[in-house]
C-alpha cells in the first residue's frame, strides 16, 4: 500500500550545454513518471493482494470463532483494498494536473529565463551606449578645440 506522494517534483533552471529549460524539465518529467509508475505498480500489486486474500478468507467453516475472524479479515482486506483504490484515484488527479500544469510550468521557467538574457543584454547595451556617448562627446570636444584653434578658423571670422 503506497500512501506517499510523488517524490520526482518539478525542478526547473538551465542545463548546461544551451539547451535550456527543455532538457531540464525532460529529466523532471522522467524522473516524476518513473516515480508515477512505480506508485500504479505498488497500488495495484496491492489490490490484487489483498482481493486473493478476500476470496480465501471467504470461505465458510463450522467453527463461529473461525467465521467471526475470518469476517474481520475480509473486512480488514477490504478496508485495505477501498484506500489503495482511493490511492489511486489520487494519482489519477495528480496525473490529471500534472498533464495540465506541466506545460505552464516549463513555459513559465522558460519565460524567466528568456527575461534574465534579455535584462542582461540590455545593460550590456546600456553601457556600450554610454561608453560610445562619452567617447563622441569627448571626440566633439577635441574637434571643437582644434577648430577654435586654427588658422581656419581666425580666417573665416570677420573684422570689426
Amino acid at each position: 500500500m503506497n500512501k506517499g506522494g510523488a517524490g520526482g517534483g518539478g525542478g526547473s533552471g538551465s542545463s548546461g550545454g544551451g539547451s535550456g529549460p527543455t532538457a531540464a524539465a525532460a529529466a523532471a518529467a522522467a524522473q516524476k513518471q518513473k516515480t508515477l509508475l512505480q506508485r500504479v505498480e505498488a497500488d495495484i500489486g496491492s489490490i490484487v493482494d489483498n482481493f486473493s486474500h478476500l476470496v480465501n478468507v471467504s470461505r465458510v467453516n463450522d467453527l463461529p470463532v473461525r467465521n467471526s475472524q475470518e469476517a474481520f479479515m475480509m473486512e480488514m482486506r477490504a478496508a485495505r483494498m477501498v484506500q489503495t483504490a482511493d490511492s489511486l484515484l489520487k494519482l489519477v488527479s495528480e496525473l490529471k494536473q500534472t498533464a495540465i500544469f506541466s506545460g505552464f510550468a516549463s513555459l513559465n521557467d522558460h519565460v524567466e529565463q528568456r527575461t534574465a538574457e534579455f535584462n542582461q543584454q540590455a545593460e550590456k547595451t546600456d553601457h556600450m551606449l554610454a561608453r560610445i556617448g562619452e567617447e563622441a562627446a569627448a571626440s566633439l570636444k577635441e574637434l571643437e578645440l582644434h577648430y577654435f584653434s586654427s588658422a581656419e578658423r581666425a580666417s573665416d571670422t570677420p573684422q570689426l
